[in-house]
């Protein structure tokens, strides 16, 4: 039986979203959402990853991306979540300043164990939801989703007030800190 959200055509574009399990608020500090841009920039670099749209909120991520020529879009989603998800917990494992590490860990190994693709650590929930963006009306309008996100939920006005996003290289406001490949 066939997944209904798969990436089937590795150089398409793909709507996709990471999610931290229990939608957990991970990414109100700035140490593990420097650790997903870290991710995203060496995923740019090295592995053939092009984001054409992004929004960080504080437990989950959406993407517009694709991969380049030669590199498998699945292959590059593996590899980020496996390091963010290594990297914050080695993170959280080693910061006793974390009000939160205790509940954090528990939760994960909790998660990890149960999950059996998993040996006993579980940061991001198994599935992306893939997407494919094979229309610009459903481009832009996936687009346009990312966007609003943090204004939907409250934290800001206009798109790009929201410096965790792509608004801005959307608008005539700057540029948003992962570099953007528009489409």
């Amino acid at each position: 039986m066939g997944r209904k959200y798969s990436i089937k055509n590795q150089q398409n574009l793909y709507f996709v979203t990471f999610t931290v399990i229990h939608w957990s608020d991970i990414f109100t500090r700035d140490t593990y959402r420097d650790i997903l841009y870290d991710g995203i920039k060496f995923c740019q670099i090295n592995k053939g990853l092009n984001i054409h749209a992004y929004c960080i909120m504080s437990n989950h991520v959406h993407f517009v991306m694709s991969a380049k020529d030669n590199f498998i879009l699945s292959d590059i989603i593996r590899d980020l979540k496996s390091f963010t998800s290594r990297t914050i917990r080695k993170t959280l494992e080693t910061d006793f300043t974390e009000s939160r590490r205790e509940w954090f860990l528990k939760m994960m190994r909790d998660a990890g164990q149960i999950n059996k693709r998993n040996n006993d650590f579980q940061f991001w929930q198994q599935h992306n939801h893939p997407i494919e963006l094979n229309t610009n009306f459903i481009l832009d309008q996936r687009i346009n989703y990312i966007h609003q996100n943090p204004v939907i939920a409250g934290l800001v006005e206009e798109p790009h007030y929201w410096l965790h996003s792509s608004a801005k290289d959307y608008s005539d406001f700057g540029k948003s800190i992962i570099e953007i490949d528009f489409v």
